[in-house]
């Protein structure tokens, strides 16, 4: 029985084939001017008003809608909808659970999972999304629900903007798959 249990862990494939030049190229293009963009829209428009419109998860995101384009959790749907549904999800067991930030971090992730399966906008950086509105510290906890908003929906919104225009530059990239 212990033997069946480890057995799953070999795989059951060989790893994907490496990308071609090209696909490293507009891969590079398409992450640095999304996080180049919102990255510099925080710094030299927002932090004046001391609103933050990047947030560490969207660099993972930036994996997913510019090298991974392909991928159900890359569409649309999924980017904003992932972010912002565990930003809300974030604040609020921020809210519910403070000063037991341990419980809040727990219940933020894992409620966000939860949510977005049953929504099917399952993006795996909503996972920090959610994380960071728990331990993200005093700037992103006075920003409350307006988190879900700016930074999560407005920053993930500009780096979609930017995935769509790049990766339907070349002939051989196609984004996004679907949109609903």
């Amino acid at each position: 029985m212990l033997t069946d249990y480890f057995a799953k862990m070999k795989g059951t494939t060989k790893s994907p084939p490496c990308v071609g030049a090209s696909e490293i190229v507009w891969s590079w293009i398409g992450a640095f001017l999304g996080i180049g963009v919102v990255a510099f829209a925080n710094f030299h428009l927002f932090q004046k008003q001391d609103v933050l419109l990047i947030i560490g998860s969207f660099g993972a995101s930036a994996v997913l809608i510019y090298g991974a384009i392909k991928s159900p959790l890359a569409q649309p749907r999924n980017l904003i909808g992932g972010h912002v549904l565990s930003a809300i999800v974030g604040v609020a067991a921020y809210q519910l659970f403070y000063p037991q930030i341990w419980l809040a971090a727990a219940a933020a992730v894992a409620t966000a999972i939860a949510l977005m399966h049953a929504t099917k906008t399952l993006h795996p950086p909503g996972g920090a999304t959610a994380l960071i509105a728990v331990i993200g510290g005093g700037k992103v906890h006075a920003l409350g629900f307006l988190y879900a908003i700016i930074p999560a929906g407005g920053g993930a919104l500009i780096m979609l903007l930017i995935a769509l225009i790049v990766n339907n530059i070349p002939k051989s990239r196609r984004y996004p798959e679907f949109w609903f």
